[in-house]
């Protein structure tokens, strides 16, 4: 009789750059022989891959790991793992607080996850949260999707900006070779993927710590030469990059954008404020002004692009005043998708530290009031989709109505619309919309 293979539950918290290392975890767990459990209860290895970002993600993941841990204690051979940004920024804290657990490893170490559980199962409890030269990805990574795939180009980040932890957690800026890059690419192609997108925490900063500069003096990678770089591969139809950085958006990169067929007409371009005195104090290095210059530049060369931004209310020392510049930078740009948070502080960052915190009573209010103003500005450029014929790349099935299928405009808008999944999936499907909404649109095929 044999043994019934060993099962594993990932559950991932925060970014996308969390997404994708768990997908790498998995296909390293699934290397080693684990098969995946949609049930953590009926799982012998619990990864749980952790975001710091906001104080209420570590709250959670603490009780998640509460509830396992208890059962640990029934089932000693039970193995719990937690990655990723909490399991960087609090390391040998964390077994204190939860002596049940086997390893806590910090992002950098993903792809060392078969070596540090080797040294679990020999018997050893093991925290992994040293700076490491990051290790080329070799594994294949188990992916949700069968259509759009994440791929790494940089990982870490340089920047010091006040409120956050990333650089601490996730260490410094580690650009991958333009070839490993491509060469993956090419893997994802072949593999029947459509879509890409490349992922960096500052991925405008791309190609800085690699070797060679031009004859004109400008680093020889960047993110503007890697597009160019991997544009034509076959199979792949589209290119998406995330998350931008204001200070080192060129006019080359939207250049390019605009030129490159594969480029969505798309850019997450995070503003987080529009007052330049809480942009210093953020330690952003740039100006609201320099901010709309970049927006004006992309609707120049593609009018119709979509363009995405983060943002913080109740930044340590914000007034009133300064909060309503952020609304009018809304009201202004019409982004046609917002991600808002309410400051939190988190640790090891200057701004926890400082005594001008905003009450939580006004941050939650000021939060209803962007959110509010957000949903609205979207809600308008929705409108230029409605009687369009959108070019809608199908990825799954609406899990609320059986009969139709989900996907993307190149905008990134997510539309709905009647067809097969079985039939569908993966291709690129001209959809008529009629119905639009703030942030979703339907439609159906379009007559040829």
């Amino acid at each position: 009789m044999t043994a019934s293979p060993r099962r594993y539950h990932i559950t991932t918290f925060g970014c996308q750059m969390n997404k994708a290392d768990s997908e790498r975890m998995a296909g390293i767990l699934e290397q080693m022989g684990f098969q995946w459990s949609e049930d953590p209860n009926d799982a012998d290895l619990i990864l749980y891959n952790t975001c710091t970002i906001r104080d209420n993600a570590e709250h959670k993941v603490y009780s998640y790991l509460g509830k396992q841990a208890e059962r640990k204690r029934q089932q000693p051979e039970l193995t719990l793992v937690v990655a990723g940004c909490v399991a960087q920024q609090e390391g040998e804290a964390l077994l204190r607080r939860v002596p049940e657990l086997d390893l806590v490893m910090g992002p950098q170490h993903a792809n060392r996850l078969r070596d540090l559980l080797e040294q679990v199962f020999d018997g050893s409890q093991v925290v992994a949260t040293e700076p490491v030269h990051i290790i080329e990805d070799i594994t294949k990574p188990r992916r949700e999707s069968k259509v759009t795939a994440w791929v790494n180009v940089i990982y870490g980040c340089n920047e010091r900006c006040t409120y956050c932890v990333v650089p601490s957690v996730r260490g410094v800026e580690q650009s991958r070779t333009p070839e490993a890059i491509r060469a993956e690419i090419e893997e994802l192609g072949r593999q029947g993927y459509k879509e890409v997108t490349l992922l960096g925490q500052n991925i405008d900063a791309y190609g800085r710590d690699l070797p060679g500069v031009t004859p004109e003096g400008r680093h020889r990678h960047t993110l503007t030469d890697l597009l160019y770089y991997v544009s034509d591969v076959e199979g792949i139809e589209r290119i998406r990059f995330a998350t931008s950085h204001p200070r080192y958006f060129t006019e080359r990169l939207i250049r390019a954008c605009a030129e490159l067929p594969k480029v969505c007409e798309y850019f997450h371009i995070p503003f987080q404020s529009g007052d330049n005195d809480i942009l210093k104090a953020m330690a952003r290095g740039y100006t609201h002004e320099k901010y709309r210059r970049i927006i004006d530049t992309i609707r120049s060369y593609m009018p119709d692009a979509s363009i995405s931004a983060d943002v913080i209310v109740g930044f340590p020392g914000e007034t009133e005043e300064q909060f309503e510049k952020t609304l009018q930078l809304v009201e202004e740009i019409g982004f046609d998708l917002v991600n808002t948070a309410a400051y939190s502080p988190r640790p090891n960052t200057p701004a926890a530290l400082w005594e001008n915190q905003v009450s939580e009573e006004v941050k939650a209010d000021r939060l209803q009031r962007l959110n509010h103003l957000v949903s609205i500005k979207a809600a308008e450029r929705s409108q230029r989709y409605f009687g369009r014929i959108e070019e809608v790349l199908v990825e799954y099935q609406n899990p609320k109505d059986r009969t139709q299928v989900m996907g993307r405009t190149r905008g990134n808008r997510l539309t709905f619309f009647p067809g097969d999944i079985n039939e569908l999936r993966g291709r690129v499907v001209p959809v008529k919309i009629t119905e639009v909404r703030a942030f979703s649109l339907t439609g159906k095929i379009a007559e040829e």
